[in-house]
């Protein structure tokens, strides 16, 4: 039996040997094991170019504007994010004079404020003694480096009182006189401060306002465009001369003396102002 059994199995082994195939089967992937790859995700839009549409300058290619306006249509037909040009701001017109604001922070002065008034940014001095009689400041002397935003060339020593005249006919006096005529002043080109001497430097004279810090001599100003308007060469001539006029005759009023070229010969180069009192009212020439 157990002889008839062992033929039997060597006949079948002998069959399949001869039904073998020549090369193996590939095995195929089922997929509960191995399932197909899945789609692509959708492309992320954020990752697209943006698309800027082009501008023509004068005389530009219509064809290429028509172009980018259709590409640019078919970008938001899809959704895609389409960049557009930030709408053009003029700069300031010229003649337009800077807002006393912006001109008072970019004041290039980093001192602290005088004679608790921000606008009159310098150092406090003290008191000021003179080598002459009648000269000197006692005390709250001031040494101003820019008034309103508007810098001297030279810093100069004073009382707070002539500083705050000098204040006022800035902010209305000077500013109202050049309006917008090159985008208005930025400095006061300053001939003289404290000068412990006496009127024009004359022997024998009384001291001069100068000598008790309450006048200062202004020669210049300085434009915003870098233009200049000098008393020498300005006065009594055409738009600037007008100008330096009009400064003149408001500075009578903040200021109890006002002289200018038309004063006397040693005027004739800047304008004076001085804080004195004079019976009748300011004395201006």
């Amino acid at each position: 039996m157990i002889r008839r059994l062992g033929i039997a199995l060597l006949l079948v082994a002998g069959v399949a040997q001869a039904n073998a195939p020549k090369s193996s089967l590939r095995p195929v992937a089922r997929e509960d094991v191995f399932p197909p790859a899945l789609p692509s995700a959708a492309p992320d839009r954020s990752l697209r170019p943006k698309l800027r549409p082009k501008t023509l300058a004068g005389g530009g290619n219509r064809a290429s504007a028509a172009s980018a306006a259709s590409a640019v249509a078919a970008a938001e037909a899809r959704g895609d994010p389409v960049l557009k040009p930030a709408p053009q701001t003029s700069s300031a017109r010229d003649g337009e004079p800077e807002p006393k604001a912006k001109r008072r922070a970019a004041s290039s002065t980093r001192v602290g404020k005088l004679c608790r008034d921000r606008d009159l940014q310098g150092t406090e001095v003290g008191n000021v003694p003179g080598r002459l009689g009648g000269c000197g400041i006692k005390k709250g002397a001031i040494k101003l480096h820019s008034v309103s935003g508007v810098r001297l060339s030279t810093p100069a020593v004073m009382e707070c009182d002539t500083a705050r005249a000098l204040k006022k006919w800035v902010d209305g006096g000077m500013d109202k006189s050049v309006g917008r005529y090159g985008r208005g002043v930025v400095e006061l080109k300053v001939a003289a401060g404290f000068a412990c001497r006496t009127r024009n430097n004359r022997p024998g004279a009384k001291i001069s306002e100068h000598g008790k810090g309450r006048a200062i001599d202004i020669s210049a100003f300085k434009l915003k465009n870098g233009d200049t308007i000098s008393v020498l060469n300005d006065w009594g001539k055409g738009k600037k001369g007008r100008i330096l006029k009009n400064m003149h005759k408001k500075a009578c009023g903040p200021f109890g003396t006002v002289l200018g070229p038309n004063a006397d010969r040693y005027h004739r180069d800047h304008f004076h102002f001085d804080i004195a009192k004079h019976r009748g009212g300011p004395y201006c020439r």
